[in-house]
């Protein structure tokens, strides 16, 4: 997303991301561009309360309290290199916990519930490290052998290798 499209920061489009800064060049970089917008937002959100502008019980009320009351992990971006803006990576993360969650009602034994737990485990594993889960589980099928002996050598982010030197 651009940075400048909402905020009006006089700023190329590319983002901190996109320009692969490293954590400190983006600290910096959300200290200049960022905290003026930050600072700005935050007194429009105390003088929106204060002034008795927006009523607290309201939908907006609620949202400014919220942030308001959470703004210094809100703004940790500001303070901490490396500090990321979202936590996507764990809204997906427990998104799939969530779906299996779901799903495991259908199992009809303890046994079929930990089986499923075990491929969720795995197939979750295989996505956060860029493999084909059903790639994944079918070399492991192949090369059962291998796995008994060397499990370690056979997790998602090194099965490739250990496929290559057998």
């Amino acid at each position: 997303m651009c940075w400048s499209r909402w905020c009006g920061v006089p700023q190329r489009c590319a983002g901190a991301r996109e320009q692969k800064l490293s954590p400190e060049e983006r600290l910096r970089f959300h200290q200049e561009h960022s905290r003026p917008v930050m600072d700005k937002l935050h007194g429009w959100m105390e003088a929106k309360l204060s002034g008795h502008k927006t009523e607290p019980n309201s939908g907006l009320g609620k949202a400014i309290q919220y942030m308001l009351r959470h703004w210094k992990a809100l703004t940790l971006f500001l303070r901490s290199a490396g500090a990321p803006l979202d936590n996507n990576v764990c809204e997906r993360a427990l998104k799939k916990a969530i779906l299996h969650r779901k799903n495991s009602l259908f199992y009809k034994t303890l046994n079929g519930a930990q089986v499923g737990d075990l491929h969720m485990g795995l197939i979750h594993s295989c996505e956060l490290n860029g493999a084909n889960s059903f790639d994944y589980l079918t070399e492991l099928q192949r090369h059962a052998e291998e796995l008994h002996r060397q499990p370690a050598s056979w997790m998602p982010w090194n099965y490739r290798t250990s496929m290559a030197h057998s």
